[in-house]
């Protein structure tokens, strides 16, 4: 099989292999870039969870460090959060400042997703499509003089060619779907971690200090 070969299939399909050639290129696109991307998140959001989880207690130098050390991660929006608001010593309060940046980091997450997803759905359909134009060529060749049954079942596995190519591209974009969005749920459940302890170790443990030092609260406020 030659470039000349798979050049006339492509043509005889009415540019229908053009199109999945198209398509696999941006699949591997996103499949490139998110997994490699999805893969520094990971590996640089452990790193901080693994870091909070260490200290005792937060402190507001502690926290400036690690907002710092977070850099573009979507780790550091929480971090800022709690830096931004030290006043912030109710739970519930907290919580809901933490979960309204997890909100707004997620679809930073799963960005250009929708693209694999539609390869994935969209390739199999080019294909079958592909092998409908294929066949109709290849019957056309019946009302023809002189034609022979070898060029006509020639010709409708020629058309198949559209089939499996779509059907290839479905299952290595499935597999790779599946694998992304695996990641995205952990990266989901390291933000959900990371607010947690945020939460433990900043709320209810008292106000900041003028060293940064987060004191208990005094026992005047519950009135005991």
């Amino acid at each position: 099989m030659n470039i000349q070969y798979v050049v006339d299939l492509a043509a005889a399909s009415g540019g229908t292999l053009y199109l999945m050639a198209l398509l696999l290129l941006v699949a591997l696109a996103v499949i490139i870039e998110r997994g490699w991307f999805l893969y520094r998140v990971m590996a640089g959001g452990r790193e901080v969870n693994e870091r909070v989880a260490s200290l005792p207690r937060l402190r507001a130098d502690l926290l400036q460090q690690e907002v710092e050390h977070a850099g573009h991660l979507p780790h550091a929006a929480l971090l800022a959060m709690a830096l931004s608001h030290p006043e912030l010593n109710d739970r519930d309060v907290l919580a809901d400042r933490l979960e309204e940046s997890i909100l707004h980091e997620v679809p930073k997450l799963d960005r250009s997703m929708w693209m694999l997803d539609t390869a994935v759905t969209l390739a199999p359909l080019l294909g079958l499509f592909g092998t409908i134009i294929g066949m109709f060529n290849a019957f056309a060749g019946l009302g023809q003089g002189g034609s022979v049954p070898t060029q006509v079942t020639g010709g409708v596995a020629e058309a198949l060619i559209a089939t499996a190519s779509g059907l290839f591209i479905a299952m290595v974009g499935m597999i790779f779907l599946n694998s992304l969005n695996n990641r995205v749920r952990l990266l989901v459940h390291q933000l959900e971690t990371l607010k947690q302890m945020l939460i433990n170790r900043y709320a209810h443990s008292g106000d900041v200090g003028d060293r940064g030092e987060v004191r208990p609260m005094a026992l005047a406020r519950t009135g005991s």
